[in-house]
């Protein structure tokens, strides 16, 4: 019988290797869908708000590793690494599933808008190398890392964490090159974390702005593979340890905003690939010697110290130098005059100190030099003819110094710059025609030199104009009629010159003007009436002059805090509503003028008028005159009023009423509720109404007048005014170009505009709980509890989300702030008042760096950078709303006197979160309840966040709705009923 061949036991060798290969193809396929399940769960935790691009590849049933965008496998097919950075994705990540990846090594989620807390499943990946989390919107502690034994690269910089930090689990981290922790609100250091000091081979460390205390320790100094070391905003205080000498290697040392003293260390020049040096805004002394050998520098920022002595002449040969800034401290001698000579120097800011000699001539040499800032200086000479050529300069600074001759005439032209500052020097010489080629010129200060000449005509086409400052000069002739055309001129001081002839009425076109000083000139003539119709005139100086002629009936409209008409030739009676004791010296020096409430002028009783006779009898012509044009105004009303289908038409002519939404009145109802019964506000832009309806549905309407005069409760006799083009208000248009399409439950809802010949109406929702300011800060302020406050801040923060995120086209609202905020009758939010918003371009981020240069906005509320640099972007509109959380969470006013000279809540909030040393409770408003401190706490923290200085490091309005919703406040309601259960 022959054998079978499996009745021996052994298998032949084909069947072995296809049981075998079956074995492994079962072991791998299971394998891989053990992978393929924790990539599904992370796609599910992002897909409800994330990009949808990021997943498009990530589907079921295609392979992992050549499919799934963003995903690394090995040679063996399991994940390695997960890339995801700057994909805009939003949600928690699911560390407990994805860190079942038993071959993960590297996980990259920065630059996103994740939030929520990271859990203890992070442990799990013990086999990460690379873990970059920076740039999101975490909240709570950092988990302990003791078990990420591998890890080389750690980024967590700017993502939200707080309290304590697990430093200690740092220690197991030997193999770490990389560690940036910084920009996060940890609990404050007692001392400098010394277990970084065990962490021998970092390349890279950064640990700016993360509450840590107390000295440099001199074991810094061990790190010698470190290149880069930035421990910058913090408290750290004692002197740069000399071992900081040790680290051969840094190219970059990051310092600033600390409370260091003493020198630079010895031995400080021997770090010659040192490239970006910044010890700024310390309290460092003694000279800058040590600096002399470290020639490839290419940025050295030591300003806001008290280093003396000279600069080296060796800075004039640095071949990569293109960064220099040197303010605010005692610094003597000559500026190197090769500086800036050879690489493309980009700014130099020397200002406040003590050096004498001339300007270099060379720092624009290469074209590409933005900032020449000498300011407060001893400086001597004039201004190097090279300069003229410098297109790429946006501020020349060179005011209070000794320089003189005259201004080369190229430099007025100048196409890029937005400011120059000669005030205070010796200049000479006229301001020439070319001025009129600087297009980009915002602020032109010349104050308090020897200029001289007529003012040319050119100046009225620089549009980009906000503020003129030529007092204390020689200039002479009239103020020509074209500076009418600057629009957005908000001061302008014309003061102790030679001036002469009338004042234009075109300034009163000049619609943005706050101030105006023209006093100490010889201005003769009438004053035009055109200045009282000036909409935010604030200050009015005309004093010293030779004006003649009465004051005015359109000033009793201004609303000013500041008016001088003293030493002049006026005439007539004073108008009772400038009659006041604030003004009470603003006339003296006119003995023509009369009163009846200030001491010092004469009665206005017809006794001690006739001396005036003439002018009384010509008044009463005009009295006549206008008594006949008002009884025929009344005739013709009242025929019109008896032909109603007359009247009918006429408003049919007049008025065009454009919907923007369902609605259930008419033009009619709207405008003849337009009245000072119904007068419920006034703003900036117009008056707003409160109409009822019929039905009974309250709407509110905004009165806004197309002409360029915006006196907008008066009729206007003047022929002048009347005969002008009136010209759409661009508030007008701002508004109904953002509210028209605009549909959220947080944002104020436009029904319809109706506009005519000379008026528009904007008809909105009425919200009978005004405005947020109101009910903070104003008579109308309740105790707002906490939850209230919160609902609120979460209800506007999501209005301000659907602008920057939500529409076709985002909007920035560019004038954030609690009056704009208003509330309903359930104390919900609307955001309203667009009337300085701009819609970007397109949803790619194109509008940063749109730029005006009206610096638009209310004081208190705006972003430094804008009023810094005319750029705006969201991150502007994120800062002021950072300044609303403040209010809401402190109680307090943008501007309180509190805060100290110059400073607002954003200055005093950072300050004095830094003396608190991160406890935040004693600033918290005193009327909200002590079981909700906690939770006022943790939106004080995102308001901290929202108005740090640098707009990069700011959250997204999308990232700012996510953290306010992970610090809702518990229900305290249901708590005190749980506790009487209890009990």
């Amino acid at each position: 019988m022959t054998n079978s061949p499996f009745s021996s036991g052994r298998r032949p060798p084909l069947v072995a290797h296809l049981l075998l290969l079956f074995l492994l193809v079962c072991s791998f396929s299971l394998s891989h869908c053990d992978e393929l399940q924790p990539l599904l769960d992370l796609k599910s935790a992002f897909s409800s708000s994330s990009s949808p691009s990021a997943f498009s590849s990530w589907i079921k049933g295609k392979d992992v590793c050549s499919s799934f965008h963003g995903i690394v496998c090995n040679s063996n097919g399991f994940v390695v690494e997960i890339n995801l950075p700057a994909q805009n994705l939003s949600g928690i990540i699911p560390f407990d599933s994805i860190c079942s990846l038993q071959s993960l090594e590297k996980l990259s989620f920065g630059l996103n808008s994740l939030y929520g807390k990271v859990s203890d499943g992070l442990r799990n990946c013990s086999k990460l190398k690379y873990l970059d989390l920076g740039q999101n919107s975490f909240s709570g502690e950092v988990p302990d890392l003791s078990s990420l034994v591998g890890l080389r690269f750690l980024s967590l910089n700017n993502s939200g964490f707080s309290g304590d930090f697990p430093w200690k689990s740092l220690v197991n981290l030997t193999d770490l090159e990389f560690l940036s922790l910084g920009d996060n609100t940890f609990n404050p250091t007692t001392s400098f974390p010394l277990e970084i000091l065990e962490l021998k081979n970092l390349h890279w460390l950064y640990l700016s702005n993360c509450t840590i205390y107390g000295e440099i320790p001199s074991r810094i100094g061990n790190l010698s593979l470190l290149e880069n070391l930035e421990l910058s905003q913090n408290k750290l205080i004692g002197e740069i340890p000399y071992e900081i000498v040790n680290l051969k290697k840094l190219w970059q040392l990051e310092l600033h905003e600390n409370s260091l003293t003493g020198k630079l260390p010895v031995g400080l020049g021997n770090l010659t690939g040192l490239r970006n040096f910044d010890a700024s805004s310390n309290n460092l002394e003694g000279d800058l010697t040590e600096l002399r050998f470290l020639t490839n520098l290419k940025s050295l920022q030591l300003f806001e110290n008290r280093f003396s002595g000279t600069i080296p002449e060796e800075f004039g040969d640095f071949k990569d130098l293109v960064e220099l800034s040197l303010y605010q401290n005692n610094l003597t001698g000559n500026l190197p005059q090769r500086i800036g000579s050879w690489a493309a120097f980009v700014f130099i800011d020397v200002s406040e100190n003590f050096l004498s000699g001339p300007i270099p001539p060379d720092m624009c040499k290469q074209g590409r030099m933005t900032d020449l800032l000498m300011l407060q200086n001893n400086f001597i000479g004039g201004i190097p003819e090279s300069y003229m050529n410098c297109k790429s300069l946006n501020r020349f600074r060179v005011n209070n110094n000794s320089l003189s001759d005259v201004v080369p005439a190229g430099i007025w032209s100048l196409p890029n710059l937005s400011i120059i500052d000669l005030s205070t020097n010796q200049f000479e010489g006229p301001v020439t025609s070319d001025i009129g080629k600087a297009k980009a010129l915002a602020q032109l200060f010349l104050s308090n030199n020897r200029f001289s000449g007529n003012l040319p005509a050119e100046l009225g086409e620089v549009s980009s104009l906000v503020s003129i400052k030529l007092d204390s000069n020689h200039f002479v002739g009239p103020i020509p009629e074209s500076l009418g055309k600057l629009k957005n001129l908000s001061s302008l001081s014309l003061n102790d010159n030679k001036f002469s002839g009338n004042i234009p009425s075109s300034l009163g076109s000049c619609t943005s003007l706050s101030t105006i000083d023209l006093s100490m000139n010889s201005f003769s003539g009438h004053i035009s009436e055109n200045l009282g119709y000036l909409p935010i005139l604030n200050s009015l100086n005309l004093s010293n002059n030779e004006l003649s002629g009465e004051i005015p009936t359109t000033f009793s409209k201004l609303k000013l805090s500041s008016f001088d008409l003293s030493n002049n030739r006026l005439i007539g009676q004073v108008p009772d509503s400038l009659a006041i004791q604030a003004f009470d010296e603003s006339f003296m020096g006119n003995p023509g003028l009369c009163s009846e409430s200030i001491r010092y002028l004469s009665s206005c009783s017809p006794t001690s008028r006739s001396s005036s006779h003439l002018t009384s009898l010509l008044s009463c012509i005009i009295a006549g005159i206008l008594l006949l044009l008002v009884s025929f105004l009344c005739l013709l009303f009242v025929k019109l009023k008896r032909n109603k289908d007359a009247k009918h038409l006429l408003k049919s002519k007049s008025w065009d009423m454009k919907p923007y939404r369902i609605v259930c009145f008419t033009e009619k109802e709207i405008i003849d509720s337009i009245n000072s019964h119904n007068l419920i506000g006034k703003g900036g832009s117009g008056n707003v109404y409160k109409v009822v309806l019929s039905n009974g549905k309250e709407l509110a309407v905004k009165h806004i007048w197309q002409s360029s005069f915006s006196d907008q409760a008066n009729c206007r006799t003047s022929a002048t005014i009347l005969t002008k083009r009136k010209t759409r208000s661009s508030e007008y248009d701002a508004e109904v170009a953002t509210l028209s399409s605009v549909r959220h439950n947080n944002v104020v809802k436009l029904y319809c505009s109706i506009s005519s010949e000379d008026s528009n109406l904007l008809v909105y929702e009425y919200l009978p709980n005004g405005s947020l300011w109101d009910q903070l800060h104003t008579s109308r302020k309740i105790e707002m509890g906490w939850q209230i406050r919160y609902e609120i801040a979460v209800g506007a923060a999501r209005g301000l989300e659907y602008l920057h995120h939500g529409c076709d086209q985002p909007v920035i609202h560019r004038d954030v702030k609690s009056s704009n905020i208003l509330l309903d009758s359930d104390w919900k939010p609307r955001i309203a008042d667009f009337g300085l918003a701009k819609i970007l371009q397109d949803g790619h981020g194109h509008g940063v760096g749109d730029s005006s240069h009206v610096i638009a906005g209310t004081l208190g509320y705006i972003a430094p950078e804008y009023a810094y640099t005319c750029k705006i972007n969201e991150k502007s509109d994120v800062y002021s709303f950072g300044v609303v959380l403040m209010e809401l969470a402190t109680g307090k006013q943008p501007n309180e006197a509190e805060f100290g000279e110059n400073k607002d809540i954003v200055q005093w909030a950072h300050s004095r979160m830094r003396e608190l040393k991160g406890n935040l409770k004693d600033m918290v408003d005193p009327s909200i309840s002590e079981a909700q401190v906690e939770d006022a706490v943790k939106v004080l923290r995102i308001a901290l966040r929202c108005t740090a200085k640098i707009p990069s490091t700011r959250p997204s309005m999308r990232m700012v709705v996510h953290m306010l919703e992970e610090a809702e406040p518990y229900n305290f309601i249901d708590i005190v009923v749980k506790k009487e259960c209890e009990n």
